[in-house]
């Protein structure tokens, strides 16, 4: 097979190199393009171009794979932590027993905050939305640590504000929680492991004596593991094209936060529940809204089945399914929206035509599910989105700095109007 492409532009023969992933995926290399034929490629939304060669995650749609660093989703969650899925990520292999020691006792060192910044949650209503809290939160970082602004900074300074994000986060996420709610504000545990520390923070009351379940602990951890990380996706794509202006950690990853609270990113499990509070409101028929899901005619789509990237069974739902239904049975939850979110599963799998279109159900749908379970509100779905995503945030930059990546600046195709001559506004 050739190792170039030609491409051909009024009558002109342009030669670019072909690129070989190691998973075989091929590229055509239009770097070049501009230079030798003044032309550009026009590719909206970015469907077709690559920005960048990473070594972080890869993914097959159309075989429902999905490997971070090359392992396997399903052994991950099967077997791993989030916190050393943190660390593979991030480093790009998985850590011994001392450095996977060492790296969780250096994130609890670091989960309190700086009072100062309570100051910052308290100028909130409680009617902001958390995703708000959130990235404000995380970008006032900067002027808690502004050595994390210089661009020349030392390897030992990013190592720094990699370890201080990893362990606020669920400290501000918790906090934008709270501040919803009304309520006080708890601090870190640091005699609980991660997950248990954040849904203490969450759900107990300042004086109160925490126990989580370790049914939820784990359906959380493993929650959290399959969102790490999703290639170069909205919110990924913006934490490097950020970082390329060479914009900090704290600053890229606020960015990121922003990308995914848009509801065609992050808000799908959101919409989820509330598709199920609508139908519970029409009376609960599931089969009538299935009927509306397949009549081309009408405008309603059913939320959580089928996946934009993966046109197969999102590999991701498979394992999710388990965890949802042992939260579910563990809980003992009486709630008419989950009845009806089981009910709309059994007869999709079993519908001729969902299997026979893939729909589906995705991690969007189960992870609604056990997030209703637990009592989080819609609201702070996507909040819990970013507390599993923020390693393959943090690897995305991480990788883009190390590899001095130019700063991102696309082209476009100008289709306004041709010069003219200004005209003075007593004359129009």
């Amino acid at each position: 097979m050739s190792d170039k492409a030609e491409i051909k532009v009024n009558g002109s023969s342009y030669e670019l190199p072909l690129v070989k992933g190691t998973e075989d995926e091929l590229a055509i290399d239009i770097s070049s393009l501009r230079a030798q034929s003044g032309v550009i490629t026009i590719d909206t939304g970015f469907k077709n171009t690559g920005s960048t060669k990473s070594a972080i995650t890869f993914l097959d749609g159309e075989k429902g794979i999905l490997r971070y660093r090359g392992y396997p989703i399903e052994q991950l969650a099967d077997q791993s932590t989030f916190i050393e899925v943190a660390y593979l990520l991030i480093y790009g292999s998985l850590p011994s027993a001392s450095e996977l020691s060492d790296f969780q006792q250096k994130i609890t060192t670091h989960t309190l905050v700086h009072e100062d910044i309570k100051k910052l949650l308290d100028g909130f209503p409680s009617t902001a939305h958390p995703m708000g809290v959130l990235s404000s939160l995380v970008t006032s970082l900067t002027a808690f640590y502004p050595q994390s602004l210089d661009p020349n900074r030392p390897e030992e300074e990013v190592e720094m504000s990699i370890i201080r994000i990893l362990a606020k986060m669920p400290t501000f996420a918790a906090w934008a929680f709270k501040n919803q709610m009304g309520h006080p504000v708890n601090y870190p545990d640091n005699s609980l492991d991660y997950c248990s520390n954040f849904l203490k923070m969450m759900f107990a009351l300042p004086t109160e004596k925490f126990e989580a379940d370790p049914v939820v602990t784990a359906a959380l951890d493993k929650l959290l593991i399959l969102h790490a990380d999703h290639e170069q996706n909205c919110s990924a794509s913006t934490v490097r094209i950020v970082g390329s202006s060479q914009a900090s950690l704290y600053a890229s990853i606020s960015a990121g936060i922003n990308a995914l609270w848009g509801p065609l990113h992050g808000g799908a499990n959101q919409a989820v529940i509330e598709m199920l509070e609508n139908i519970r409101k029409d009376g609960g028929d599931t089969k009538k809204w299935m009927a509306k899901a397949k009549d081309k005619n009408d405008p309603f789509r059913l939320m959580g089945f089928g996946h934009r990237v993966y046109k197969n069974f999102d590999p991701r739902a498979k394992i999710i399914k388990k965890a949802a239904d042992d939260v579910l049975e563990k809980l003992g939850v009486n709630d008419p929206v989950l009845d009806i979110a089981k009910g709309l599963e059994r007869e999709a799998l079993e519908d001729q035509y969902f299997v026979d279109r893939k729909l589906y159900p995705n991690v969007d749908f189960y992870s609604g599910i056990i997030y209703k379970a637990l009592g989080i509100p819609p609201e702070m779905f996507t909040v819990m989105f970013a507390l599993g995503r923020l390693p393959g945030w943090i690897a995305q930059w991480k990788e883009m700095s190390e590899n001095k990546e130019p700063i991102g600046r696309p082209r476009q195709v100008y289709v306004g109007a041709n010069s003219r001559d200004y005209v003075p506004v007593s004359k129009r």
